[in-house]
């Protein structure tokens, strides 16, 4: 409580929203402030003091300057509340009402709406009051209205709805929709997609970059001219990165050059916004400078679907994810260990969990990771040095195994999408004559509606599944952009001698291990690459010509095996003709 002989504020409120805004300078803060201030010493009111929100919407009561307007109150620091009218004070007319009808009053406080002629002094200048709240909230909803079709409008003509830049860009001077690379924050996005391709977890991520003491992207906006500044910002915490935001960068298609409208809606007025399925996201490609390539921003999805646990190890296995059981399809487990003594890594091998878990009927499919590692670096290696060596020939291989593998699949969608267009056209006619008929009286209304509705429907359906086959062609027409981007990791990796994380996740798609086989009492595993780009494919091996000493070591060498087995057959048969105990003997 305050003192007896302190007196009392004249609280002069001023609020404007972007919408007030548009409508002229009459609502300006500061011409609020110099009509509440004239207002205030015509009339013999002390102690002033302003209350001000700039840029805060009157739907709601969350505004600083109204916030510390009624922590002042509930102190009874003030004595009089001034506005230049109730829309100052809010348009949500129940909330509006509660301050004005109810809350200054039991606070003994006294309040002017000056434009509205209202004055708790006087009720009977209250008493249209309610009338006047209801019209403010009306045109709240209305303004609302019109700012929802605005945006719909110009999110479906491309333009990005969201006021701010995704961070690693800026708006364009010359065009504020256009967003132009901002270097300095692009070069930590791409090194976080890297890291993400390394396998490293977006927590992971965040403790990098702190670590390093590379700026979060609040501080950054903050200090830099990117018109992304937010009011509350914490300054005190320059590299509190969390692995929120680091999510947050690497889902977000815009890094690939796209604009993305209507991730989010809200039904109402005072609805809650919700965010909506990926599948709901209005998309359009290609619209700016991208940061990361779609390929590799598309790799980096595929690396963080796969769920990924430190061992105890310590470490996260690059390979996880990658292999699969060629017999019943199934993921292989990994299993690492350290041994207590030494600290040495006692274990790492892969093993069908069909077998293992006895969940059906499948082999161990046992194979080492120190195996599978050689397997696929010797694979990298060569495939690379071989597309180097001869580009044209290697681009020929591999559209003619293309051809191989998917001919079935490609002659099925393209009947699939000429029976799809010819039921379209069919479905145009249906539409037509039945227009028509309506048209002439000969089909009522009710059954008219019922058939156009449901021909409608379904050809809508057929285009769907049209576009969708189509882009499923185009896939797989599209050997030509998938060759060269191998090109360019055959290029990059061909001499490397080292596995690494991104090495693995840049080149192999799967691993498919088939169950081991014996081969002159040597066990042999077939281990079958699928690469990225241009799936399954193995260097052709030249015939090998062999001189005459070598034919004739070859030939002596059979002979010895024939030799030796003869002997063999001829001990067993002997074995069987004697007693057990001498033969065990």
């Amino acid at each position: 409580m305050t003192q007896k002989n302190e007196p009392l504020i004249t609280a002069l409120y001023e609020r404007l929203s972007r919408d007030d805004d548009q409508q002229g300078d009459s609502n300006s803060i500061v011409n609020q402030k110099s009509y509440l201030t004239t207002y205030a010493a015509d009339h013999g009111f002390a102690h002033c003091r302003h209350y001000t929100d700039d840029g805060f919407s009157g739907g709601n009561f969350e505004r600083p300057g109204w916030k510390q307007l009624i922590a002042d109150i509930d102190a009874g620091l003030v004595g009089v509340v001034i506005a230049k009218d109730l829309s100052r004070v809010g348009r949500d007319y129940i909330q509006t009402g509660f301050y004005t009808e109810v809350y200054f009053r039991r606070k003994g406080v006294r309040f002017i709406a000056i434009g509205n002629g209202v004055d708790t002094v006087n009720p009977i200048s209250s008493e249209f009051a309610p009338f006047m709240n209801v019209l403010n909230e009306m045109y709240l909803r209305e303004q609302s209205k019109k700012m929802r079709t605005f945006f719909r409008q110009r999110g479906n003509s491309g333009i990005p709805t969201n006021t701010l830049c995704v961070y690693g860009y800026r708006k364009d001077p010359a065009d504020k929709n256009h967003w132009l690379v901002d270097d300095e924050a692009a070069a930590v996005v791409r090194r976080i997609y890297q890291l993400a391709i390394d396998c490293h977890g977006p927590y992971e991520i965040a403790r990098i970059l702190e670590a390093d003491k590379v700026e979060c992207p609040a501080y950054y906006n903050a200090t830099h001219d990117t018109c992304m500044k937010r009011s509350n910002t914490d300054m005190s915490k320059p590299y509190a990165w969390n692995g929120v935001t680091v999510s947050n960068i690497l889902q977000r298609p815009e890094y690939m050059g796209h604009t993305v409208n209507f991730r989010s809606s809200k039904n109402g007025l005072k609805a809650k916004r919700q965010t909506k399925p990926q599948e709901e996201w209005m998309i359009f490609k290609d619209t700016h400078e991208a940061i990361i390539p779609e390929d590799r921003w598309q790799l980096a999805q595929c690396v963080l679907a796969v769920r990924r646990r430190t061992d105890s190890t310590g470490e996260a296995n690059p390979l996880t994810g990658k292999l699969y059981c060629a017999e019943c399809g199934a993921r292989l487990n990994n299993h690492r260990s350290r041994a207590k003594q030494t600290g040495r890594e006692s274990d790492d091998y892969y093993d069908c969990p069909t077998y293992s878990q006895g969940k059906g009927n499948c082999c161990c499919h046992y194979v080492t990771t120190a195996f599978i590692r050689s397997v696929l670096l010797q694979m990298i290696r060569s495939v690379s040095r071989y597309a180097v060596s001869d580009e044209a020939a290697f681009a020929d291989q591999v559209r003619a195994l293309s051809e191989v593998r998917h001919a079935d699949a490609v002659k099925d969608m393209t009947a699939e999408a000429a029976k799809s267009r010819k039921r379209i056209a069919e479905l145009d006619t249906i539409i037509q004559k039945l227009y028509e008929s309506y048209a002439l009286g000969k089909t009522p209304e009710s059954r008219f509606n019922l058939l156009s509705s449901t021909y409608e429907k379904e050809q809508a359906q057929l285009k769907d599944k049209l576009a969708k086959t189509e882009e499923a062609l185009g896939t797989y027409h599209a050997d030509t952009t998938n060759i060269e981007a191998f090109m360019t990791l055959a290029r990059q990796y061909r001499d490397t001698d080292e596995l690494t994380a991104s090495v693995i996740n840049s080149f192999i798609d799967r691993v498919v291990v088939h169950a081991p086989k014996k081969v002159n009492g040597q066990r042999h595993v077939q281990i079958d690459v699928i690469f990225r780009f241009i799936g399954c494919f193995t260097v052709p091996v030249a015939p090998t010509i062999m001189t005459e000493e070598q034919l004739q070591e070859e030939a002596r060498r059979a002979k010895e095996r024939k030799r030796n087995h003869k002997k063999y057959l001829r001990k067993k048969e002997r074995n069987k003709k004697l007693p057990h105990d001498q033969a065990a003997a």
